[in-house]
């Protein structure tokens, strides 16, 4: 193998050529670097290039560049023939050149023996035999001279050393406290220590073991630390480990002293040995310390695990006197007990376990910098458990905090960060003092975990100062950067913004990781809990809730957590299991004692329970009302957790009804948010927002509940004609008609319906209730669109629902926001909720209405839309048009936060929501103002006024009648009749009001109805676009939607409106439209259209009834026209009324029996609406039987004429037979 080639730049072959043939007076032309011209000349003659004896005739005819000398020269040729020789894989015939080259440069003494021995491996220097001893004898020789030289000890024989040193240097360690040696600097005594030594030859190591065992029972004294310097640091730690191993011994009996773990951390924490090098001298080992906590820990989770597990093997006695208890007993202190046990049972642990003792060492010279270290390496072990342990981390963690407390000690500290800023306001030269806590408190905090329950006043301590650190934080963001802050660790500026960032997060964590696990093991202590809520108040609710999800992870890690837990969990079953009206008191204090310490396993437990027995919801909401704040935030948590839980249905096995788990939680969350005023529902109504946005609508029962219970806002099918018509009258009417009897407590329902109106309006957090609005909206039409239910009922049953849901909210919106304009502006522009929003026109509407009423004049008067300015019914026709103000003219002026709208602009915005050619049969303005107007504005329900006057008179009456003349008696009927004066009152001034408002609105509608289908090009679909853009959508709206499209269309008619043709739209309604309309509708919408249906065949038969009466309602009005298109035509007489004979038009009885035979065909559609449409059916077959038999028939007397056997007494519809019986009306 040859040696790779090199670039030659100085030697060249002509060079080479020259020496070889030993020409003498050959020179270089050129001086060349030393360095490189022997680096390429040694190269040369290995390769064999250059012969060994012509080296000196090639050093002879060059020049360097450089002066040097000999020996320079001849360590460069020590150094270029080294490196060659390190080169392993050069064959034979080069190392052998390589060899005697390095023998001629010794012999020709350019380069000197002892620098090749200095500088070349062993095996080169026997080869070039340049040593008589060979490689291997070599290098062990050198081995024993480098111990001999470095790790020789001098040994000290005991006999020949002085007692007298060791007697003077213990004297002299042991008043080094004393007074003696005050004045004394540590210098002085230094050098007599080393006098000492060196007077009395004493061992240095011996020494320092004596200082280090003075020191040991003197830790306090600080002199001993500037003694130590003096020794070296790789001894102490080796000195120190001898110790710890001689308490390691077998015949050894007592333990390391507390001394030599404290004079260990000394050391550690002076930096004067290393953590990691005392730590090898410790036992056990980790590794096996860890496998015997595991197997310890083990066996007491297998013992918290079998609480409340039920022994299947157990006798009937046995479960007989469990059950004959009659005092219900609980203990809170079993988790406890157990604990206490296992601390007892591991005391040998703490005296057998080296690194443990040296964790308290650190804990007891205040080293949380290695403590922490050692807690993290040990955490497997859970060091914190022991007692000693436990009481150093207090004694570290209250004299961290100890500043801090006197600050948040101070008076106003405590103000909400808005408050202490009005006081900064107030006074300016006060200066308050921030709160800034260390990152080693949270350290300290996280490592104590729920053992800080065994020092509860530590805990609130804690919990304050953390709070004034928090609020220190908010305070500086609040102060806009004004305030100064300078960070704790490094003392230079710090954002505010930072600050509360990292002071959120470390809040977090102590709550996460030391507060709420320690609450489960303090028994009954309400104080803790609450000082715990005052911290976590100033938390989000989205923080909250996700420290609470976090909460019991670690029980499943801590054995006395999950025995806690376990307890908790069986207590609660066993009170719930007794818990009733009669033992209400003592039995909520029970489960209210162990809420505090549990509140989630006992929250949890007892939801469990009242979905599965819907029973329990009152009594338990009765015994909550000894529950903290705390408790009520986590059992919302709770409630929503059950909410999202998965593994069960929401529906039941039909598809159609909610399952009963989920009717339970809905009324018993409606029912605890209405008796307890501290309950936040801001968390629930997000989750319902994240669900409605997901396409997920059916937890909306939880909102009917909430709406129900705290707003009295109820939302019903199935009114009664009273009730129905009380619908039209005022507030009050409205009430008394549907809260069935019951008294109105009005300060309890305000107060319950502001809390629900500010959860979902908040002053500063996001407001939820126009987003939960127009999501409700948009799911209406979800539900259709993207609903998977395999049955068209299920999708109906779903749709019903969510209307409901949107009828009953849109209510609660408008009663509770108050006034109007804050309605106003709160809700969107009716251009964004169609075109932004994309909402269905009837529902933009629904939610626009009220807006739509503040619109006024500009010129500055006082009536509002769509009430009439003009009050003197006495002028005349001229008059009103000269002094009313048109719709035109009126303008929506919210403020300076809002632009001002026109009327103009709103029927702008009307024109784009309907297809242009609609507009050829409708106009904005009717559009507009049919949409705009409510059954309050159309109808005044004199009767129902009349009957609950007479009904307050008659309760009154009643009043005064009662005999009993006791003071509480006379008391109480005072305080009910001024209740019900002020009721006749209230109902006899609204009754007025409303009978003026009515009037107005039809002196407005009577002024301009000239101008709503005139300019129509199109006035054969008027009636056809007016049912389908109009009538049909809100119809079904609602029950007094549909009583109000059929009073606006007697309007209409009573009006004389041009070019609206009564008898027409009666015919197109029956014949054309009613057979779609009733295949589009849901179950309750077909029982809306009934109602529309019989109010528009009531007036129909109303005017058929007599021949007065139609001459004087309809004899001349332009709806009776005989040509509808030309209105000043020729009127339908009676007679044709009566017969039906013109082409124009056809009578309803004729036609609804065909429209119900043609609809017949659709089985599984009609039959599952029929049953909505029958009982108003029926109604219009007694109207006819009244007209034929000439006297009254009572809607109780169906089943004289076969309802029964026509619907059947099980609900089941026979078509045929319906039909036939229709027909025969």
């Amino acid at each position: 193998m040859s040696l790779p080639p090199i670039e030659c730049k100085y030697i060249t072959d002509e060079y080479l050529q020259e020496w070889k043939n030993g020409n003498a007076n050959f020179k270089l032309s050129a001086p060349v670097p030393i360095l490189r011209f022997i680096y390429e000349l040694c190269w040369n003659t290995v390769r064999g290039e250059l012969p060994i004896a012509k080296c000196k005739a090639a050093l002879g005819s060059v020049e360097f560049i450089e002066e040097t000398s000999s020996e320079e020269m001849g360590s460069i040729f020590a150094d270029v023939l080294t490196q060659m020789a390190h080169d392993l894989t050069m064959s034979g015939d080069f190392r052998t050149r390589l060899i005697k080259l390095a023998k001629w440069l010794v012999e020709s003494a350019l380069v000197s023996m002892r620098l090749f021995q200095e500088r070349n491996e062993e095996e080169f220097l026997w080869e070039s035999e340049m040593m008589k001893i060979k490689a291997p004898d070599l290098k062990a020789k050198a081995v024993r001279v480098n111990t001999r030289l470095l790790y020789q000890q001098t040994k000290f024989n005991l006999l020949r050393e002085e007692s007298e040193g060791y007697a003077k240097l213990v004297t002299l360690l042991c008043q080094c406290g004393t007074e003696a040696l005050v004045g004394n600097s540590s210098g002085a005594t230094t050098s007599i220590i080393k006098s000492l030594i060196g007077h009395f030859d004493l061992d240095p190591n011996r020494v320092f073991d004596i200082v280090l065992e003075c020191f040991e029972h003197q830790a306090d004294n600080s002199v001993f630390l500037d003694l130590i310097p003096i020794f070296p640091k790789s001894h102490a730690s080796q000195i120190l480990g001898f110790k710890f191993q001689y308490y390691q011994r077998m015949e050894v009996n007592g333990s390391v002293p507390i001394g030599l773990y404290k004079l260990t951390a000394v050391l550690v924490k002076a930096d004067f040995i290393n953590l990691d090098s005392i730590y090898a001298h410790l036992l056990p080992k980790d590794e096996e310390a860890f496998e015997h906590y595991d197997a310890f820990s083990l066996k007491r989770f297998d013992e918290a695990h079998k609480i409340g597990k039920i022994n299947l093997a157990a006798t009937g006695k046995d479960l007989m006197e469990d059950e004959k208890q009659a005092d219900i007993t609980y203990d809170l202190y079993t988790a406890l007990d157990m604990e206490s046990e296992a601390v007892a049972e591991r005391s040998l642990e703490l005296e057998n376990n080296q690194s443990l003792g040296l964790l308290s060492g650190f804990l007891l010279v205040d080293d949380w910098y290695h403590a922490h270290l050692l807690f993290d390496r040990l955490s497997p072990l859970n060091p914190v458990a022991h007692v000693q342990i436990c009481e150093g981390l207090f004694r570290v963690i209250e004299k961290t905090i100890s500043s801090a407390s006197y600050n948040a000690r101070q008076p106003n500290f405590w103000l909400s960060p808005r408050c202490a800023s009005d006081v900064a306001d107030a006074s300016s030269s006060t200066q308050r003092s921030f709160i800034d806590l260390p990152k080693e408190l949270f350290q300290m905090l996280s490592c104590v975990g729920p053992y800080l329950y065994r020092n509860a006043i530590l805990l609130q301590k804690v919990c304050r100062v953390i709070r004034g650190y928090y609020l220190s934080a908010l305070e500086l963001v609040g102060s806009g950067g004004k305030a100064s802050f300078l960070d704790s660790a490094n003392g230079g500026p710090r954002d505010p913004r930072l600050h509360l960032k990292d002071a959120r997060l470390r809040v977090e964590e102590a709550l996460g990781m030391c507060f709420l696990p320690s609450l489960q093991l303090i028994p009954a202590n309400p104080a803790v809990g609450q000082e715990i809520w005052e911290l976590m108040s100033l938390l989000p609710y989205e923080a909250r809730y996700r420290l609470y999800g976090e909460w019991e992870k670690d029980d499943e890690k801590i054995p006395v957590l999950l025995a806690a837990r376990q307890t908790a969990k069986l207590d609660t079953r066993r009170i719930l299991k007794r818990l009733a009206k009669e033992n209400l008191k003592q039995l909520g204090r029970m489960v209210a004692k162990l809420a505090h310490a549990n509140p989630m396993t006992v929250l949890r437990t007892i939801v469990n329970q009242i979905e599965a027995y819907r029973d329990m919801i009152t009594p338990v909401v009765d015994a909550f009302k000894y529950l903290t704040q705390l408790e009520y935030d986590v059992l919302e948590y709770v409630v929503i957790e059950r909410l999202v839980q998965g593994g069960r249905e929401k529906l039941k096995d039909d598809g159609i009804n909610l399952s009963d788990w989920l009717q339970s939680l809905a009324s018993f969350w409606g029912h605890l948010c209405k008796k307890y005023p501290s309950m936040e529902l801001r968390g629930l109504f997000q989750y319902l927002v994240n669900q409605l946005k997901k396409g997920n609508g059916i937890e909306l029962v939880l909102l009917q509940e909430l709406i129900q219970q705290m707003a009295n806002v109820q939302y019903t099918e199935n009114m009664t004609e009273e009730q129905l018509d009380a619908m039209a009258g005022s507030e009050t009417l409205r009430y008394q008609a549907t809260s069935f009897g019951m008294t109105k407590n009005n300060k309890a329902l305000i107060k319950s319906t502001n809390r629900l109106r500010d959860s979902l309006l908040p002053k500063e957090e996001p407001k939820l209730a126009v987003p939960l609005l127009l999501l409700i909206a948009q799911h209406r039409s979800v539900v259709l669109i993207n609903s998977d239910a395999p049955y068209i009922k299920m999708v109906s049953e779903q749709f019903d629902r969510c209307h409901g849901t949107l009828l009953q909210y849109v209510e609660f919106l408008c009663s509770a926001v108050t006034p109007a304009p804050s309605y106003a502006q709160l809700i969107p522009p009716l251009d964004d909720l169609f075109h932004k929003y994309h909402l269905d026109p009837e529902v933009a509407f629904l939610i626009y209405r009220p807006v739509m009423r503040l619109f006024k004049c500009s010129s500055g008067a006082h009536a509002f839309w769509p009430f009439d300015d003009i009050e003197d019914s006495n002028k005349s026709n001229a008059e009103e048009s000269e002094l009313s103000v048109p719709s035109s003219k009126m303008v929506l002026d919210l403020g300076s936060s809002q632009k001002a709208i026109m009327w103009s602009d709103l029927l702008d915005t009307v024109r784009t929501v309907l297809p242009s050619k609609a507009w050829n049969s409708l106009s904005p303005d009717l559009y507009a103002t049919f949409w705009g107007l409510t059954l309050y504005d159309l109808y005044v329900p004199r009767n129902r006024y009349e009957s609950e006057i007479t009904k307050q008179h008659a309760a009154l009456k009643a009043l005064e009648e009662l005999s009993d003349n006791s003071s509480s008696a006379i008391t109480k009927r005072k305080k009910d009749k001024e209740r019900i004066q002020e009721l006749l009152d209230r109902l006899t001034s609204e009754l007025k009001k409303h009978v003026g408002n009515v009037s107005s609105v039809h002196r407005r509608l009577s002024r301009e109805k000239d101008k709503w289908l005139s300019s129509c090009p199109d006035t054969l679909k008027i009636n056809m676009e007016f049912l389908q853009r109009c009538i049909f959508p809100r119809c079904i709206l609602s029950m007094p939607d549909a009583v109000y499209c059929a009073k606006f269309v007697h309007t209409l008619h009573s009006l004389g409106t041009p070019f609206f043709n009564t008898v027409n739209h009666i015919d197109v309604l029956i014949c054309k439209t009613l057979h779609p309309m009733i295949c589009c509708c849901t179950e309750y919408e077909a029982g809306r259209l009934g109602r529309f249906l019989f109010e528009t065949l009531k007036m129909a038969y109303h005017w058929k009834s007599d021949e007065s009466v139609y001459e004087r309602e309809c004899g001349n009005m332009p709806g009776f026209a005989v040509y509808y298109r030309y209105p000043n035509s020729q009127r339908v007489t009676y007679s044709q009324f009566i017969r039906g004979e013109d082409a124009e038009f056809l009578l309803p009885r004729s036609s609804l029996p065909r429209v119900i035979r043609s609809s017949s065909s659709d089985y599984l559609l009609f039959e599952y609406c029929f049953l909505s449409l029958s009982r108003y059916l029926f109604k219009i077959f007694i109207l006819s039987l009244r007209e034929k038999m000439g006297k009254s028939v009572a809607a109780a007397d169906f089943t004289t004429f076969g309802y029964e056997t026509t619907c059947g007494k099980n609900g089941n519809s026979d078509i045929t037979a319906a039909t036939d019986f229709t027909g025969d009306v």
